[in-house]
């Protein structure tokens, strides 16, 4: 026993092919999602990423020379939550040498969780006359504050 196929059935629209062709060519346009705009890099603000060496040094030329900082100039640094924060500053203990890198004392470093070979995000702000040393797990916290990830190792839910 054989069987015949069936014809497909499609059914109709409803409404006439003339009025359709004319609805979907003289028709309004359909709206379309805009994305939103990223933000852009502010322009006070210079940006790099440094190693921290078994000294505690952190050396990147492009930011500090955009400080406008020099060897031998005198620094202040505090510490807290994983940022380290140097600002240019007669009475400060740190000086700066001469291969323009930011030496960190052992006693930051520790405040900080910072260990040799660790890479900070730095931010220089020459107006301010401050530099910003970010450890990348507050780099991360803040990344995973504005967005979520699949689940994987050291992702959220």
């Amino acid at each position: 026993m054989t069987a015949h196929p069936l014809a497909p059935v499609i059914p109709s629209s409803g409404i006439p092919a003339v009025r359709q062709r004319a609805r979907s060519t003289g028709g309004r346009p359909l709206p379309l999602a805009c994305p939103v705009p990223a933000p852009s890099v502010p322009e006070d603000v210079v940006y790099g990423i440094g190693r921290i060496d078994v000294s505690g040094r952190i050396a990147d030329r492009a930011v500090i020379s955009a400080l406008g900082w020099r060897g031998g100039d005198r620094l202040t640094l505090t510490a807290d939550a994983g940022v380290v924060t140097a600002r240019r500053d007669p009475g400060g203990m740190v000086t700066l040498q001469a291969r323009a890198y930011i030496a960190i004392p052992a006693a930051l470093r520790r405040r900080c969780a910072l260990e040799p070979g660790d890479q900070v995000r730095l931010a220089a702000v020459p107006s301010a006359d401050m530099l910003a040393a970010y450890s990348l797990a507050v780099v991360d916290q803040a990344i995973r504050a504005h967005a979520v990830f699949p689940h994987a190792q050291g992702g959220q839910p």
